[in-house]
Formats: C-alpha cells, structure tokens, sequence
C-alpha cells in the first residue's frame, strides 16, 4: 500500500553542545522518561493506523502529529528513521459501517484511507517507510501465528461451528507489563474495547483473537489455520515485527491503545522473538469534545476534513495541535483555531522583513524543548518571542528570516 506524497524536511547546521543531544520521552511502561533513538544509525518506530471507517478526527491527528514531531526530532540529530504504520483495512467497524450505508467494505476502506492521505498530507506529517494494510499482510499473520504454535500459547477454543484460534495472554513472559494494571481492571477495558473476556472455551478471559474462522458474508482467507481473518492485535505484531524486527526504539500511538493492544501486541512479539517488542512504549493524550473524548463510537467528532473545507489554513490547524503537550488530554474548541490563525499570520508576517533578531538562540530553544519530552508548546513560545522581538526592535542580520523558516519547517513542520 501505498503512504502519501514525500514531505521535504529541511537540514539544519548541527546543534551546539548546550543543547540535549539525545531525544527523551515518556515510557509507559516505565512510567518515566527514558532516551529513544540510537546515538547513530537508524531509529525505527511503528505508529498503529486507522482503521477506515470513517474520517480522521482531530484526535487521530493529534496522535499522528505528534510521532511526526518525534520523526522530525531524529531527523534533525541526523539519524535515520525506520518508520512503519499500518492500516487496520479488515475489521469488525469496518464490515458494520459497510453493512449498515450498503458499500463495499472494500470500497469504504478505500475511501477512508484516500482522505485520510490528503489530511496527513495537508497537516505536512512525513510518511513512513511502510505503510502496510492488513489485507496485504494476511501471510505474515499467518506465519506469525504459526511460529507461535510451538510455544502452546495459540491454541482453539472448543466451538463446532467457530472454532477460532486465541493466544494465552496471560501465559506469556512479561504480560502486564506495558499497562501495569491489575487483572480485574484489564477485565472492564478489553470489554470496553473490543474484547470477548466472557467468550466461553478460552483459558483466560484475556485470551485475545488471533485468527476469526470465517463467517457467513464476511471477508476470509484460506490458511493452514483454516480460512478466516486476522484478529486486531496480532496485524500490528506481525507487521511490526517483518518490517522492524524485535526491540525496536518506539511503539507508539494514542493513550486509548495502552491497554488492550499493545499490552497484547508486546506479549505476542515476546513469545516469538524472546526479545520485547519496543524499548519505549509511547502515548498521545486524549483530544476531547464537549467534555467526552472524540470517538467515531460515539460520533462527537471534529474531522480534519471538515476544518479544511470550511477554510482553515492547515497549518493553523498543526499549530493548535502542538500547542498542547502531547501526552496531556485537552479538548477542542474553536477558539483554539483562532488562536492558532492569529500565531501563523504573526509568524508570517515577520516574512516582510528584510532583518530580524538573530535566529541561533532561538532555534537552539527550540530544539531543547522538543529534545526533553517534546514539548511543542514551549517551542512555539521561543517562536513567538522571536518574531514579537523581530517586529519590534530594529536589526542588521539579514539571514535571520530565512535561518528561522527552515527551523520552523524542519523543527515544526509548518510552512510559512
């Protein structure tokens, strides 16, 4: 499958030593911060997709925003970046929207999948590496499955009619540790996300799907395991482990995933590799509407696509993202689009000057605060004070503009 057009990133001279010189961020699973990324050489990071139901809402590109943040910080400490996401493009959601509007489920996908490219792309996210879809990865699902065969965690539940094939979560070597949650609390999230813990035939109500026979009027695959589909954990291990392999530097995603799907992504990639799956396991905050968090289940939503139809500058809408920390749960408000329009056309407006302040100690602020735990908004303060000092006080250093738009880009992403 194919991502969406490159992204072209600025290089920037190489930071001084008063600035971090590595990237730190929020480990979950450690509860602290911890460094990401290698001193040198490539970094790789999986990022869990959509699913294509419906349209990117806000809290999508909030996630998605800030692991481009993340990218464009390892790109700046001159590391290569290995960088996969996949797209969730056969699933339950997916066959009930299709069902319930009489479309295709193949033609949604599709759909959702095009407008979500357009978004990312307009938001200026760079795209990773691998953009894998579930479809195109069944085989991978499969073999991933069969080589956990011999460990005894994958077995089938005792069902004539559905006799699917679940993996023993709870047997497996370090389950628990990405969420740190008790059993019982583990319990009311996999029913809440999707989960089956009353499922009768399984050994632990933790059990999760790995492989779903097939149902009358829904899409399978023939298989060694009989003909079915893949369950929604095992897709992100397996496409995770073929294009990054074990024990790669970040998995990442929004704070809703923590508990089931990486906890149960981590413990699959562990049974088969004996190695964990990430070294850090990194969450975005929730992006809220009304008081509630934003959720296709729930339809309070504001979409992307909509703020850009009606006439948004897509920048405005990345500075409103990142002027929130990524791991906060903040919610979303129109004024925080007039907010965001009235930095970008200050920002702008600087552009007019033929002199500014000199631009080092400022792009040296930026890359600090997004080197220590990514801290947008402080970096689009150093911004701010830059361009307030630039419009008011008189300077002769004619290369200043020019030195702080490609920091913005390169650093921030957004074009001036």
């Amino acid at each position: 499958m194919y991502a969406w057009a490159p992204v072209a990133v600025p290089s920037l001279p190489k930071s001084d030593d008063s600035v971090p010189g590595r990237l730190t961020l929020f480990d979950t699973a450690a509860q602290s911060l911890t460094e990401v990324g290698p001193n040198d050489g490539a970094a790789r990071m999986y990022v869990c997709g959509i699913t294509p139901y419906d349209a990117t809402h806000l809290g999508h590109a909030n996630t998605y925003v800030t692991f481009d943040l993340v990218q464009r910080v390892w790109l700046d400490l001159g590391l290569d970046v290995d960088y996969t996401q996949n797209v969730t493009d056969v699933d339950d959601p997916l066959l009930e929207r299709a069902a319930e509007t009489g479309q295709e489920w193949e033609e949604l996908a599709e759909d959702q999948i095009e407008l979500f490219r357009s978004d990312m792309q307009d938001l200026r996210v760079i795209p990773p590496r691998h953009y894998i879809g579930a479809v195109e990865s069944i085989s991978c699902v499969i073999d991933l499955i069969e080589q956990l065969l011999p460990s005894g965690l994958v077995y089938q539940v005792d069902d004539d009619q559905h006799p699917d094939w679940y993996f023993n979560t709870v047997g497996a070597e370090g389950f628990g540790g990405v969420s740190n949650l008790d059993e019982s609390r583990m319990i009311e999230l996999f029913r809440e996300n999707g989960g089956d813990p009353d499922r009768p035939g399984k050994r632990h109500p933790l059990d999760c799907l790995v492989w779903r026979f097939a149902r009358p009027d829904e899409p399978s695959w023939t298989s060694s395991l009989g003909a079915g589909r893949p369950g929604w954990h095992i897709e992100c291990t397996a496409i995770a482990m073929r294009y990054l392999g074990p024990n790669f530097d970040v998995q990442g995603g929004g704070s809703d995933l923590v508990f089931p799907h990486h906890e149960m992504c981590a413990a699959e990639a562990i049974a088969a590799a004996h190695e964990p799956m990430a070294e850090a396991f990194v969450h975005s905050g929730m992006v809220g509407l009304d008081g509630e968090k934003m959720s296709k289940s729930k339809g309070n939503l504001e979409l992307v696509s909509r703020l850009r139809h009606a006439g948004a500058d897509p920048m405005a809408i990345r500075l409103a993202l990142m002027d929130n920390h990524y791991r906060s749960n903040w919610d979303w408000t129109p004024d925080k689009l007039e907010r965001a329009t009235e930095r970008l056309t200050a920002w702008r407006g600087v552009l007019n000057n033929a002199t500014a302040m000199p631009a080092g100690e400022t792009i040296a602020a930026m890359r600090t605060a997004l080197r220590n735990d990514l801290n947008a908004p402080a970096a689009l303060a150093t911004v701010d004070a830059w361009v307030a000092a630039s419009m008011a006080i008189e300077s002769d250093d004619t290369s200043a503009v020019s030195d702080m738009v490609q920091a913005i880009d390169a650093l921030l992403g957004i074009k001036l």
